[in-house]
């Protein structure tokens, strides 16, 4: 396993309440001591991730689940600039979306998304795809350090 006993910091950007209902449960169910940080817009998780207020004692997240279709900021654009800051682009990020347009999977990639899911429509098919998630992300890979602690 990559952590301490502290547990891990996952970021969840979802502006749909009932998916992110989904995703918390799920991540509940699983197996990896975390907390979920929950917003709902690209803004919010940019104000997140930099500190800005309401987030100022934020913890830096060690992975980022990302929806790709999001109002006025689209995780596109909050991919491209997580990827585009040294500080952040370390960070593995996983697009999420309802699509498999693949259109969107290749600007989700140019941009440096570490890896793009489809999105599942029940809540079986969302604790598989969090366990899959934990079993490789959380548990298989070696994680850079955030803000140079060692998890």
């Amino acid at each position: 396993m990559n952590f301490s006993s502290e547990p891990i910091h996952i970021l969840l950007v979802e502006d749909s309440p009932s998916q992110a209902a989904l995703m918390v449960q799920a991540f509940r169910k699983g197996s990896i001591e975390h907390q979920l940080h929950v917003v709902e817009s690209g803004e919010q998780a940019i104000a997140f991730l930099h500190h800005h207020e309401p987030y100022n004692h934020s913890p830096q997240p060690h992975i980022i689940l990302l929806d790709i279709k999001l109002p006025t900021k689209s995780g596109l654009e909050v991919l491209a600039e997580i990827k585009a800051d040294l500080s952040l682009r370390v960070i593995p990020v996983i697009m999420l979306s309802n699509s498999e347009n693949e259109a969107d999977i290749l600007s989700s990639y140019q941009n440096y998304a570490n890896c793009y899911l489809k999105k599942p429509s029940s809540f079986d098919q969302f604790q598989h795809l969090i366990h899959l998630v934990e079993q490789f992300w959380l548990t298989s890979v070696k994680l850079p350090p955030i803000s140079g602690t060692i998890f």
